[in-house]
């Protein structure tokens, strides 16, 4: 396999799952009727729509704001699937096709919902305080995992490696 096919199909596969993760949660778990449900000691599933950007950032439901995040998005995908065209090496490719595609999902969610569909909140107790992480989704999930392999790719990778 060809690392452009490899990047394509790990776009496919990360919207697929983020989309039916998203569906499924929604419309047959019925996440907001129940509320949050505990899952472990230290991850609930709770139902928290984004309308900012990364980690609940720049709030705003103005339909211009709505419009002009979508248009950064769209525009960074289209620099990201180039970028991703001209790749050489698998991991980067990948990495990039789940960045892809996780901003792919995430702008799905903005234009059928006006927001991001957020479920996942890992929290930790410490001395009678509940400290709680952002509330993400998977597509969050593959571009925190394509940005860190990209990372590692520039910095450690074969062609990182051979640079003067």
């Amino acid at each position: 396999m060809t690392p452009l096919r490899a990047g394509i199909l790990a776009a496919m596969v990360t919207l697929v799952v983020d989309q039916a993760s998203k569906l499924w949660l929604l419309n047959v778990f019925d996440l907001a009727r129940r509320g949050a449900v505990r899952v472990t000691p230290f991850f609930d599933l709770v139902l928290a729509w984004n309308i900012g950007i990364s980690f609940g950032w720049l709030q705003n439901d103005g339909q211009a704001a709505q419009l002009a995040l979508m248009a950064v998005k769209a525009i960074a995908v289209v620099a990201l699937a180039i970028w991703m065209a001209r790749s050489h090496t698998v991991l980067a490719t990948v990495a990039l096709g789940l960045i892809i595609g996780g901003a792919i999902g995430n702008g799905i969610d903005r234009l059928a919902y006006g927001a991001v569909v957020d479920f996942a909140l890992f929290h930790i107790e410490i001395a009678g305080n509940t400290y709680h992480w952002y509330v993400f989704n998977l597509a969050d999930v593959a571009i925190v995992a394509g940005v860190a392999a990209l990372l590692y790719d520039s910095f450690l990778g074969v062609p990182a490696a051979k640079a003067p």
